[in-house]
């Protein structure tokens, strides 16, 4: 069997999964299709203050540079982006607007009180954690309803972990599309580039692209589609990124401090010319 044909079966046995968790996530809602319910939130004057400290924080340490503010929507979408650094969530936050709100999907923990990374996404109260049980799930799809349809932002790192290398974009998770295509809400490509090390003074470049609209059902071939699109936008707003060598002691601290690498520790990467 080819690896496209194992690719595609395995993308056609996860959509057909979340659909069944939508449709648990409904029935345990309401008891019928339809009518989502006020989702997780930082309430209005704790936005406020999340963000304003969040800007000075980011403002204070990192060179902050943003192209592209105009692309975005103004009312709900998806928006996927790049994914290298622990911090990313907080550099999204200090670089978009502050409406419409901006909620993020992650990290996969069972409690969100245990750890010093979880206390602290806890605290921003942005975070829709993914316990890694099927309930954990149909919660992460009953929430996603509740912050599309009340007009928010939803953030996902598609790629589902951390990685090393500036112009690296890994193969993205088919949940972005699905859920997309589900809501009819756009997926907004964020490339976030000069994360790799958290150097003081370092530019970070957030680059967002042009909305790929979601229209239709979510099949399977729409889905794999517009997965593969985000990809490829991605991929195109990373291209120029450049790995650099690794900042003094405080750097590489904060740079570690929260990361969470599956093989253990900073995989070894090529710098490039």
């Amino acid at each position: 069997m080819s690896a496209r044909r194992v690719a595609r079966g395995s993308l056609a046995a996860s959509v057909d999964a979340r659909e069944r968790l939508v449709h648990e996530a409904r029935e345990e809602r309401t008891g019928r299709p339809g009518g989502p319910v006020a989702g997780p939130g930082p309430g209005r004057l704790r936005a406020l203050l999340v963000v304003a400290f969040v800007r000075v924080a980011v403002g204070t340490y990192l060179r902050l540079r943003v192209e592209g503010r105009e692309r975005l929507p103004g009312g709900p979408s998806i928006i996927c982006f790049s994914h290298q650094s622990w911090a990313d969530p907080f550099v999204l936050l200090a670089a978009l607007p502050a409406r419409p709100d901006i909620l993020f999907v992650g990290p996969k923990e069972a409690d969100m009180r245990v750890g010093r990374k979880n206390r602290l996404i806890a605290w921003t109260r942005r975070a829709v954690p993914v316990r890694p049980d099927r309930r954990g799930l149909v919660e992460v799809a009953r929430q996603v309803d509740a912050i599309l349809a009340r007009g928010d932002r939803l953030a996902i790192a598609g790629e589902g972990r951390i990685h090393a290398g500036e112009r690296v974009v890994l193969p993205l998770d088919d949940g972005v599309a699905f859920f997309a295509l589900r809501a009819g809400v756009p997926v907004v490509p964020v490339g976030i580039t000069g994360m790799g090390w958290l150097r003081f003074g370092g530019t970070v470049r957030v680059r967002i692209g042009e909305p790929l609209p979601a229209t239709g059902r979510p099949t399977r071939p729409a889905v794999a589609a517009l997965t593969d699109a985000t990809r490829e936008a991605l991929l195109g707003l990373v291209a120029d990124g450049r790995d650099r060598e690794a900042p003094g002691p405080f750097g590489r601290w904060l740079t570690e401090v929260f990361q969470d690498w599956p093989e253990g520790s900073r995989p070894r990467n090529r710098r490039e010319d």
